[in-house]
């Protein structure tokens, strides 16, 4: 697992990742990228809360408003974090987590 820095623009909340697929938001890309398996915050990387979340919805247990409460919870970790752990060793880019229905 590779860690990518955060880079943020001076005055503003806006996060970006220098990633294989360019640069990309941290917020609305690598928040729902299969690749992105939490955020570095001072010494400890936390898990992405979209993980756990995901894999008990799609069991059955847990409610869909359980995914807008992981993503105030991804919010706040990238606002403290320093880098993003990502899981992408081929360097294929972004992956997303929703596949688009035709």
């Amino acid at each position: 697992m590779k860690s990518i820095p955060i880079l943020r623009e001076s005055g503003s909340d806006k996060a970006y990742v220098e990633c294989a697929s360019g640069k990309l938001s941290v917020h609305t890309r690598c928040s729902y990228c299969l690749n992105c398996k939490g955020i570095q915050v001072g010494a400890r990387v936390m898990p992405s809360p979209y993980e756990s979340v995901f894999g008990q919805m799609r069991k059955g247990e847990m409610p869909p408003e359980s995914l807008m409460e992981a993503a105030m919870q991804f919010n706040s970790l990238v606002r403290d974090g320093t880098s993003v752990a990502c899981g992408d060793e081929s360097g294929k880019g972004y992956l997303p987590r929703f596949k688009t229905r035709v």
